[in-house]
């Protein structure tokens, strides 16, 4: 079974920022949509860039290297150059806190 990962503060993501954090050798962007946490793989498939610093507007992540689109509440590629869905963990506030399952 997977376990959950205390990854940060609640109070650390808003809407206008993501939080990027590391869990084991996964990277995992925690973004808010409408109020609700999602969290995704934080490193874009079609070229390494951290999709935590490209330009986030509603539930949609553009890669900061090109134009890759990506639903963080689906992890779905949306548009842009081509390449693969990216992954989805379940998240969960606990005590004020992120936790993530790997």
């Amino acid at each position: 079974m997977s376990n959950w990962t205390d990854v940060g503060e609640r109070s650390q993501v808003d809407a206008d920022s993501p939080l990027g954090v590391v869990v084991g050798e996964t990277k995992i962007g925690v973004y808010e949509v409408n109020g609700a946490l999602h969290a995704i793989e934080d490193v874009c498939p079609h070229a390494y860039a951290l999709l935590t610093q490209g330009f986030a507007d509603g539930c949609e992540i553009e890669c900061p290297l090109h134009n890759a689109v990506f639903d963080v509440t689906t992890g779905k590629h949306l548009r842009g150059e081509p390449c693969r869905d990216i992954k989805t963990f379940p998240i969960r506030i606990t005590a004020g806190r992120i936790e993530v399952q790997t």
